[in-house]
């Protein structure tokens, strides 16, 4: 608005200057010093008030509150509990409002498809659904590889799926489809399933020359494997969904997904060399399968197809300069230059011109059924085989689909439905089981391509699921030459965003050293016992570092900033003083059975008392006193004795005249003896004094007490109160307090009086304690 003005300004000096000549510059000139001025007031205006805000200060005259005194005065609202029967009904309760509610949760496309603005989003949605599925054909026939089936159930997983997440999905950008890291996860299972060895143990001496049926039947076995993981995963995923157990995915947190996925590359790039060298070898699964495999390769490495070496280098270095100039020149180019499909006709009409594979033996991708398999049930007899295994895939397919979703949701300002994205993942890959599907989830790599070419809604999806269903009605056989070395070059090309995750090591390292070693441990354990196997672990390790992390809290001891408050810590402040006799303890983790001992340490090291101490050195002192005592009474009564016994009825006066003027008593007893001193007089002279009179537990970060927390509590209670030290609770949740309540902490000796709503009401109430206490001794 500022730079219309100005122009609309300089355009009528212009025109005055051709009537009055001169007139302009004054004019500026005047403009200038006025508003240098008013600039010079504003900056004044400014510094005024941060002054008033310096300045301006609130205060607020109430009396010290404990929690008794508190809860007395308010007043509670009343709430009708309902019986089980009762949430029961109202839950099975059905409107008409409520029943188009659940409808549109249930199928959002409901919602978004009648208020579809066409002018503003179908041709961004057309642009990017025909530059995703340009992107999905390769990807869907590469990744197929990586889950050990023919690539022809590639395209099938990105056509079902893609199709099914546009009626039942809510994020608006996420492409649904093959992805590299679900893909090995599925190849893993189907190799460890069915082996080479067991397939070959088949056949007879007579046919096991015939190669094409070996690997026929093979594959057709590891298809029935892939597609029961595809139901199993699915129904898992819509179990989850309908349980509204949507939150499992915030276990997986970032420097684990990151790690594994980082694993899964090696893993992805470590099966493709095999297809780029143009060796055979046997894949291989489970625990250090990527060593076998590499081991494998480089045993068969003088058996190298040079040409397949060729056309494989040639593909990665077009696509890798491809990807360069799409990342240099985003902001000019109105679409990126699809180089993945590029290579593929490329690498396609080069196979069949060449005839790579009658003149070089270069492995192509072979027979590409026209149109659409019929409808089959998956072998239902797999599932007990593969159920932990379909956990897994389901687990980190739904992290990976609802990361993304989350990221793009935000990006573009609406939300989406975690559970109902698990409902929308089930159905995929469920119902896509039937039709030959594998397991899918988003690919981070289409999603960004769906979401930087204008993509709007998911119908940017459905089209580019039509672009799959093309070529698999039309055109698909013209891909039957297409060297599996091209394949194998495009899945390590898309590998290079994940393997730049190795960068996480040295950011973690400045950051978080304890997510540096989530990140390590999921890497490392992905790496060398399986994808499957190192997900566990890291799950495992990630949730042993938040008991860590709850057993080793920072505790603190804290002091008041003067004249106000607010309390801080007394380490990291200079500013911060402490009340004489008062201490104040912050310990920022809750109270359970996990961290109840580090508490009453850290508590007994930090604020110097040792209720345990001090009673044992008291009890010591008192029983050496009491020795003391018995010991110069024994040896004062001997002299005595001693004296009188030995003196002749001459002598006798004489001695007991001067035994009486040294204080004997005329009973006989030696005025050297000393009496047994009274309990307080002992305990006033052995004593181990403390400067402490009151102990403050800042309960402000607690977010629970387990029962062995809360007889933590009330044993610290007791022994500081044993050695003269009033404790006291500040800042306590009303959860916590109920909790407390619930676990029958409070008593005739630990009240709700202990209890205060702040540190500064528990320190005021310790002050006036302590002045009360003072002057009741003196008044003694």
């Amino acid at each position: 608005m500022l730079q219309n003005f100005l122009k609309l300004y300089a355009a009528l000096l212009a025109a005055v200057e051709t009537v009055k000549p001169g007139f302009a510059v004054q004019t500026v000139e005047l403009f200038f010093l006025v508003s240098c001025l008013v600039r010079s007031d504003m900056e004044d205006a400014q510094e005024s008030e941060v002054c008033l805000q310096q300045n301006e200060k609130y205060r607020v005259e109430r009396p010290i509150y404990n929690q008794e005194i508190l809860q007395g005065q308010l007043h509670k609202r009343e709430r009708t509990s309902q019986t089980l029967r009762q949430r029961i009904e109202h839950s099975c309760r059905c409107s008409s409002k409520k029943a188009k509610s659940h409808l549109y949760s249930f199928l959002p496309i409901l919602k978004w498809l009648p208020r579809y603005p066409v002018k503003e989003y179908l041709l961004g949605d057309i642009i990017s659904g025909i530059s995703t599925g340009v992107m999905q054909l390769p990807q869907g026939l590469a990744y197929a590889l990586l889950a050990a089936v023919p690539p022809v159930f590639g395209l099938y997983s990105s056509f079902y799926p893609v199709f099914l997440y546009t009626f039942f999905g809510t994020s608006k950008h996420i492409s649904i489809g093959t992805f590299a890291v679900i893909s090995m996860m599925v190849g893993g299972v189907a190799v460890r399933q069915v082996p080479d060895e067991v397939v070959s143990v088949g056949y007879n001496s007579t046919n096991a020359t015939d190669a094409s049926e070996y690997y026929g039947l093979r594959d057709d076995r590891r298809v029935q494997v892939a597609v029961t993981l595809a139901f199993l995963s699915g129904i898992i995923q819509l179990c989850l969904g309908f349980l509204r157990f949507g939150f499992v995915a915030i276990y997986l947190t970032e420097p684990l997904v990151r790690g594994f996925t980082t694993a899964a590359a090696v893993h992805v790039f470590t099966s493709q060399l095999k297809y780029l060298l143009g060796v055979k070898t046997s894949r291989f699964s489970g625990p250090l399968s990527v060593v076998y495999s590499l081991a494998a390769v480089f045993s068969k490495i003088t058996t190298t197809n040079i040409a397949a070496l060729i056309v494989g280098l040639t593909c990665i270095a077009l696509l890798l300069i491809g990807k360069e100039i799409n990342l240099r020149f985003k902001k000019k180019l109105p679409v990126p230059i699809p180089m993945e499909i590029i290579v593929v006709i490329i690498g396609t009409g080069v196979s069949a011109g060449m005839n790579l594979t009658e003149s070089y033996g270069v492995d192509v991708v072979g027979k590409i059924p026209q149109g659409l398999s019929a409808p089959a049930v998956p072998e239902i007899q797999l599932i007990p085989a593969i159920f932990i295994d379909a956990v897994a895939i389901a687990i980190v397919g739904f992290s990976m689909a609802v990361s993304m979703a989350k990221i793009f949701a935000l990006k573009h300002g609406y939300t989406i439905d975690g559970n109902q994205e698990l409902i929308a993942l089930g159905i995929c890959n469920s119902v896509g089981s039937f039709f030959q599907s594998f397991p899918v989830t988003c690919s981070m790599s289409r999603s960004l391509v769906q979401e930087s070419t204008g993509g709007k809604t998911q119908i940017a999806g459905a089209l580019s699921s039509v672009m799959v269903l093309l070529v698999l009605m039309a055109i698909g056989y013209l891909f039957e030459p297409l060297p599996q070395t091209v394949l194998a070059a495009i899945v390590m090309v898309n590998l290079k965003g994940m393997f730049k995750q190795f960068g996480d090591v040295a950011h973690f390292w400045r950051t978080s050293k304890i997510e540096l070693a989530i990140w390590v441990v999921a890497f490392v354990a992905s790496l060398f016992l399986g994808l499957d196997y190192g997900l566990l672990t890291a799950v495992a390790f990630a949730m042993i570092t938040v008991i860590y992390r709850t057993q080793r809290p920072q505790y603190r001891i804290l002091g008041q900033i003067p004249d106000t408050d607010i309390y801080c810590d007394v380490e990291e402040y200079e500013e911060v003083k402490e009340y004489p006799g008062i201490k104040i303890f912050q310990a920022n983790a809750s109270l359970y059975f996990a961290n109840s001992e580090s508490y009453t340490s850290a508590l007994k090291k930090k604020t110097g008392v040792d209720p345990c101490a001090i009673l044992a050195a008291r009890r010591k002192a008192q029983k050496k006193h009491a020795r003391e005592i018995k010991k110069a009474n024994k040896v004062k009564k001997k002299a005595v004795l001693k004296l009188v016994s030995s003196s002749t009825n001459d002598v006798e006066a004489s001695v007991k005249h001067e035994i009486a003027s040294d204080g004997l008593p005329a009973n006989g007893k030696s005025a050297f003896a000393v009496r047994d001193g009274s309990p307080d007089e002992l305990e006033h002279f052995v004593e181990p004094k403390t400067n402490i009179h009151s102990l403050v537990l800042d309960f402000t970060p607690v977010n629970f007490v387990d029962s062995v927390g809360a007889k933590s509590l009330k044993s610290i209670i007791k022994e500081y109160k044993e050695v003269g030290v009033n404790v006291c609770i500040a800042s306590c949740s009303d959860p916590v307090m109920n909790e407390l309540s619930r676990l029958n902490f409070f008593d005739n000796t630990v009240t709700r009086e202990l209890l205060f709503h702040s540190i500064h009401d528990a320190v005021l109430a310790c002050q006036v304690k302590d002045r009360s206490a003072s002057q009741a001794a003196l008044d003694h």
